[in-house]
């Protein structure tokens, strides 16, 4: 595609000949927003204001406690969590949806060092090497420092500077190597059947997390070998402001999987009410406490929409999308300081597309206040999530023109406020 020869025509041309626009309709989108962050929350299906009222006016309104049995709210995690399965590569009784990602990621994390210090090589068992990414997301490199901390057995974080610098960091001396799979700042993604080769080549697991992965591009845990795996379900997935996250233990390892919150809903008999925790068999070992069934009820309603599609039709809108943005940014922003940070090539980028410019967060404030909605990540990134569901290729044209003119008449404050969400 030639940049010089895109037009708001052109644009419009490809959503009428976009077999994925007709599920635009299906989000309760604010009139006069272009919304290019739903790698951040995910816009509302329509569906769950409905469903909302039905678990509150109906499920607990009337039936009440009923509801665990009545309305199958104890065994939501794992049937939602086999909803999810396919967009993952994943098999039913793989996943449930639980949590937070930083509490999955936690028990995830502690799993897999227990498996190798549990391991019949002693040199395997000795290991105390986690290998990440500098650039991983904070909580995740949170986590891993807070659990090295408590365990108090010399477990140490190693950290890339470069996902070239990957494959000599898992060494023989690493036990897991903790990823994430597409990155949240600048949209890189990995090969994930190479870099989980590499760990088992070395005798290390992989656990990744799929926080901007899931939803966004075609994945195959077991396929591509992954050991264990986590995420959330309110980006891509759009299930809502802080709706339940996922983990995922194939088969392969769930008698091997434990983990330290061993609360009632993991246990293989919660209601004989004893003393002594004994694991539940398979993926529900990877529960803990009690479900916040409103939130969690609320995931269906995304995932029922891309039961409508497949995840090899969203990949190839998204990549038109990013491509799309990237192109009209350096055809029609030619002039101004932006820095493309997300990777051209295909295979390594996520649904998004970020740009640095030296006064990012004011440039994005007025982005904001114009109704193009992205966010912004240190240091000066300027980040645009791509979501095939909502997003059409006309909103690509305008986003970029409302850019256009900001950056022109210079109309931001480098002097904005920060907010305490950016």
């Amino acid at each position: 595609m030639k940049a010089t020869m895109i037009s708001r025509q052109d644009c419009l041309a490809r959503d009428q000949d976009d077999a994925l626009a007709p599920l635009r309709a299906q989000f309760d989108l604010p009139a006069g927003v272009i919304y290019l962050d739903g790698n951040s929350l995910g816009a509302r299906p329509k569906a769950a204001m409905a469903r909302a009222q039905q678990v509150i006016a109906a499920e607990w309104g009337t039936d009440l406690i009923r509801s665990w049995n009545s309305n199958g709210w104890f065994d939501l995690p794992k049937r939602l969590g086999n909803l999810l399965s396919p967009l993952l590569g994943a098999l039913d009784g793989e996943v449930v949806i639980t949590d937070t990602t930083s509490v999955n990621l936690f028990k995830a994390l502690a799993a897999a060092l227990r498996m190798q210090a549990a391991h019949a090589d002693p040199a395997r068992a000795a290991r105390r090497i986690i290998v990440s990414e500098r650039s991983n997301f904070p909580t995740d490199l949170y986590m891993a420092q807070g659990l090295a901390q408590w365990l108090d057995r010399g477990y140490q974080l190693r950290l890339v500077e470069d996902p070239a610098d990957l494959a000599q960091a898992i060494d023989g001396d690493c036990a897991v190597a903790m990823l994430t799979h597409v990155n949240y700042r600048s949209g890189y993604q990995h090969d994930m059947a190479a870099v989980s080769a590499r760990c088992h080549a070395q005798g290390a697991l992989a656990l990744w997390d799929l926080a901007h992965s899931a939803g966004a591009v075609p994945l195959d845990l077991n396929g591509d070998g992954a050991d264990l795996a986590v995420g959330c379900t309110y980006k891509y997935l759009n299930g809502g402001p802080g709706a339940p996250a996922f983990i995922w233990v194939p088969k392969q390892h769930q008698a091997a999987f434990r983990q330290p919150l061993s609360g009632w809903w993991g246990h293989g008999a919660p209601f004989a009410m004893e003393p002594s925790f004994v694991p539940a068999d398979g993926i529900a070992r990877a529960l803990c406490g009690t479900q916040p069934i409103v939130s969690l009820a609320l995931v269906e309603c995304g995932l029922d929409i891309f039961a409508q599609t497949s995840m090899a039709a969203i990949r190839a809108k998204s990549l038109a999308l990013t491509d799309l943005f990237i192109a009209l940014v350096e055809q029609r922003c030619a002039s101004h300081p932006l820095g493309l940070v997300t990777p051209r090539e295909h295979a390594r980028r996520g649904s998004q597309a970020s740009f640095t410019h030296p006064h990012g967060y004011a440039v994005m404030q007025a982005l904001i206040a114009r109704g193009v909605i992205g966010d912004y990540r240190e240091p000066a990134i300027m980040r645009f999530g791509f979501t095939p569901l909502y997003t059409s290729f006309a909103d690509v044209w305008d986003a970029v023109e409302i850019l256009r003119e900001i950056l022109d008449t210079q109309a931001y404050d480098v002097d904005a406020r920060r907010d305490a969400v950016t």
